[in-house]
């Protein structure tokens, strides 16, 4: 890892995009283990068909990926963790100079490098995509790379610089490059120390007509309120600008009333506003229920970790009942909710279809509140399809209100449970639900649940009694052989249609991971993440 910025672990409470191996990266649980297999196997997944394996050296093969229409050709060089020799470096530069899509995530590279990939890149007019992120570049080794973006017959369409060890200093070339390349539609710049003199220089590049950015990602980069009256002067200049990241950074209440000001005073359809951890309070909630009721393109909506309270939330949520409201994502994780903000929110799930994803975990919200989501999930105007309530203090009492909710919803796909103390008998109930028919639940998360060997036996049940579960986790729960061995019984059967069990932070025996392997090798439709 470059060391201009640790890595860090996103949203543990709220759901994110499918990692590299399509399997979710979603919680803190599972960092560890998504990285591990992504540095022993590097895997594009998608509707592309594998090329050959041409390039392999120290163990890692580069995937030659074409697309399936053989119209486009579409390949791609994408490579992480690996720790690129000189050998290995003058294999790949012929690669980087053809293809569409070029990766070359935490691959030990510096400014050393950048001079051959921006010649490269010159010599390269069918590149799209570009990543390079977790690498110490610097501002040397960056500007490099950007010049050799900088040819007339550059197509690239999305360009990731994710922790690169960009700094203000290095920022001064970023309005020439963002004029120069209109047909640049994503740039991520996260994890770089730009700070507010840094973003000034971004927003000059952003407000040039000849830019059509239309995602720009800069979590913790150091910015402060004075980066929102730049940024707030792009949103309102700009019809292109789709999506805005702007979370872990400290721009507080000002910088947050800024932003929403240059919304309500733009034509900008933004549809992606993320400002977790950026020091929101109460206080900032009427502001947002004005873009929230007035933006209607605004579909997902991220405000965790910021300490809004219940007051908060009361004010927010006249925004989000208004018919011009169309937001289909609500993150307000670890935002100091409790059982009364719940009910003000219910409100909101039973009268507004549009809205498919919510994540309330980290919130006190009690077994009473548990019975509220509930109720409120079964009225017919809720058609939420993912609810993460992780660590929501639920314990087995609230099981019976989630068994009647499931057997009855049809639309609910996606439940997290994990870090609540729901026990044994808990989970017993939640089976005996799930395994009647007409249940459509697609994918559980239970772990860190006081669970024991004994909940594996109504667990194996559900596998082969459950004819949608996909993917269910039950890591970091005091499994052993016994319990892991039932599982295995009903995982080794061609009537489960399980695709991804996670069992991360448990131990068996060798005899058992033998079975397990046997079982992967078998069922080549099922993952199974330890």
């Amino acid at each position: 890892m470059a060391p201009c910025a640790p890595p860090r672990v996103r949203a543990p409470c709220g759901p994110s995009s499918r990692g590299t191996l399509g399997a979710p990266t979603r919680g803190a649980e599972y960092a560890s283990a998504h990285c591990l297999l992504a540095c022993l196997s590097r895997v594009v997944v998608g509707s592309a068909l594998w090329g050959p394996a041409s390039y392999t050296t120290e163990g890692l093969p580069v995937r030659l990926s074409f697309s399936r229409n053989p119209s486009l050709h579409t390949m791609k060089l994408d490579i992480q963790c690996e720790q690129l020799s000189d050998a290995r470096w003058t294999e790949l530069l012929p690669l980087i100079q053809q293809y569409e899509v070029v990766r070359l995530d935490d691959c030990g590279l510096t400014e050393v490098r950048c001079k051959d990939i921006g010649s490269a890149l010159q010599a390269n007019a069918s590149l799209t995509e570009l990543s390079l992120r977790t690498n110490e570049l610097g501002d040397g080794g960056v500007l490099l790379v950007l010049q050799g973006l900088q040819s007339p017959t550059c197509k690239i369409q999305k360009l990731s610089l994710q922790n690169c060890c960009l700094t203000e200093a290095g920022c001064g070339v970023l309005p020439g490059v963002l004029r120069s390349l209109p047909t640049l539609r994503e740039l991520h710049l996260s994890d770089n120390p730009l700070g507010d003199a840094g973003l000034r220089l971004l927003c000059e590049g952003l407000l040039d007509p000849r830019c059509r950015l239309e995602k720009l990602q800069l979590e913790y980069c150091s910015l402060t309120a004075a980066s929102c009256e730049p940024l707030a002067a792009v949103l309102r200049a700009t019809r292109d600008l789709k999506e805005l990241v702007v979370s872990n950074n400290d721009i507080g209440e000002a910088g947050v009333q800024a932003l929403c000001r240059g919304l309500a005073e733009s034509a900008c359809q933004l549809e992606t506003l993320k400002l977790e951890n950026c020091g929101l309070t109460a206080a900032n909630c009427k502001d947002l229920c004005g873009i929230v009721a007035s933006q209607a393109s605004l579909k997902d909506l991220d405000l965790g970790s910021n300490r809004l309270g219940d007051a908060g939330l009361a004010e927010l949520c006249p925004g989000l009942l208004s018919p011009s409201s169309q937001l289909r994502t609500l993150w307000l994780w670890e935002c100091d909710l409790t059982v009364s903000g719940c009910r003000e929110l219910c409100r909101v799930l039973q009268a507004k279809e549009a809205l498919k994803e919510l994540s309330l975990a980290g919130n006190s919200l009690g077994d009473e509140g548990a019975q509220l989501l509930c109720e409120s999930l079964l009225q017919p105007g809720c058609q939420l399809e993912s609810l993460w309530v992780k660590s929501c203090g639920f314990t087995a009492a609230c099981c019976q209100h989630f068994s009647s909710m499931l057997t009855q919803n049809k639309h609910l796909l996606e439940l997290q449970l994990s870090s609540n103390p729901l026990g044994d008998a808990g989970v017993h109930v939640l089976c005996q639900a799930l395994g009647q028919p007409g249940t459509v639940l697609r994918v559980l998360w239970v772990g860190d649940c006081e669970l024991t060997n004994s909940s594996c036996g109504g667990l194996a049940s559900l596998l082969l009694a459950s004819p949608s579960l996909r993917e269910l986790d039950l890591s970091n729960n005091g499994l052993g052989d016994p319990g892991v061995l039932q599982l295995l019984g009903s995982l080794e059967q061609p009537a489960c249609s399980l695709e991804q069990l996670v069992l991360y932070d448990i131990y068996w025996t060798e005899a058992v991971d033998e079975r397990l392997r046997a079982v992967e090798e078998s069922k080549p439709g099922l993952r199974i993440i330890s």
